[in-house]
C-alpha cells in the first residue's frame, strides 16, 4: 500500500471519528476513503463496519442505565433476536454480493443514507413529540418486522441505520426518547457485532486498511470530543449533508454515467 493510500485512509478515518463524535455521519468519510484507496467495494464496506464496531459498543455501554426500565422478555429480547438474525442475514447477503453488483448499488445506498440524514432532525422532532408518554412499550408484529428490516440493512451497509432504527422503534411502542435512543444504541451494537464477526470469519476485512482506519478514528473521536463544546453542530450537519449529496451524485455519474 502506497503512502498516499495510507494517508487517505487515515484522514478518512480521522474525519469519520470526529464527525461521529460531533454530529454523526462518519460513514460518508470513511467508506469513500477506502474506495478511493483502492479497497474492493465489498471489502471496503466490511472493513468500514468493523472499524465502527468499537464505537457502537461504547455507545451501548454508556446508555445502559436507560435500559433498566424496559421489559426484558417482552421487549428487549425479541428486538435483540431480530437484530442478531437480521444483522447476520445482511452480512451474509453482502458476502454473497459480487463487487460489480455492490458497485452498482453504492449510489443508491449513499442516496438513501443521505436522505435519511438530511431529514433526521424533522423526524427526531416528530418522534420527540409522540414519544413523551410514560406508557410501557409493547412490541407488536409490525415493530418486530421493522427492526428486522433495519437489521438486515445495517448488516449489509449500515449508513443511516440509526435514524431508520429510531423510526422502527417508535412503531414498537410509545416510550421516552431517551429510552428509544438507548435501545437504538444497544441494537446497533448487536447488529455491528454479528456483522463484524461474520466479516472477519469470512476473510472479507482488509486488515491493513482496518488498522490504519482505527488509528484515524481514535484520533478523530478524541479531537471531536474536545471540539464538541464550541463547534456549531448545525454547520457540521450541513457539511455532511452537502458531502452526502455530492458523493451520491458523483457515484451515480461514475457508475451509470
Amino acid at each position: 500500500m502506497d503512502i498516499w493510500q495510507v494517508l487517505l485512509i487515515m484522514i478518512g478515518g480521522f474525519a469519520a471519528g470526529a464527525m461521529n463524535a460531533l454530529a454523526g455521519g462518519g460513514t460518508f468519510f470513511s467508506f469513500p476513503a477506502l474506495l478511493a484507496a483502492g479497497v474492493a467495494p465489498v471489502s471496503a464496506n466490511a472493513t468500514n463496519a468493523v472499524a465502527l464496531w468499537p464505537a457502537s459498543l461504547a455507545a451501548a455501554f454508556a446508555n445502559r442505565r436507560a435500559l433498566r426500565a424496559l421489559p426484558l422478555r417482552s421487549y428487549l429480547l425479541p428486538l435483540l433476536a431480530a437484530s442478531l438474525c437480521g444483522g447476520l442475514l445482511g452480512g451474509l447477503i453482502l458476502l454473497a454480493t459480487s463487487d460489480q453488483t455492490f458497485t452498482r448499488l453504492i449510489p443508491w445506498l449513499l442516496l438513501l443514507a443521505t436522505v435519511l440524514f438530511t431529514f433526521s432532525r424533522p423526524l427526531a422532532r416528530c418522534l420527540n413529540r409522540s414519544a413523551s408518554s410514560s406508557e410501557r412499550p409493547k412490541l407488536g408484529p409490525l415493530g418486530l418486522l421493522g427492526q428486522s428490516v433495519v437489521a438486515v440493512y445495517g448488516g449489509f451497509f449500515g449508513a443511516g441505520m440509526g435514524i431508520m432504527m429510531i423510526a422502527a422503534l417508535a412503531i414498537s411502542g410509545r416510550t421516552r426518547i431517551l429510552e428509544i435512543n438507548a435501545t437504538k444504541n444497544l441494537m446497533s451494537s448487536t447488529i455491528y457485532s454479528v456483522a463484524a464477526i461474520t466479516f472477519m470469519l469470512a476473510g472479507a476485512v482488509h486488515w491493513l486498511a482496518l488498522l490504519i482506519m482505527l488509528f484515524g478514528t481514535l484520533g478523530g473521536g478524541y479531537c471531536g470530543g474536545l471540539f464538541a463544546r464550541w463547534l456549531p453542530e448545525v454547520w457540521l450537519k450541513r457539511l455532511i449533508i452537502l458531502l452526502g449529496w455530492g458523493l451520491s451524485l458523483f457515484y451515480f455519474y461514475q457508475v451509470y454515467g
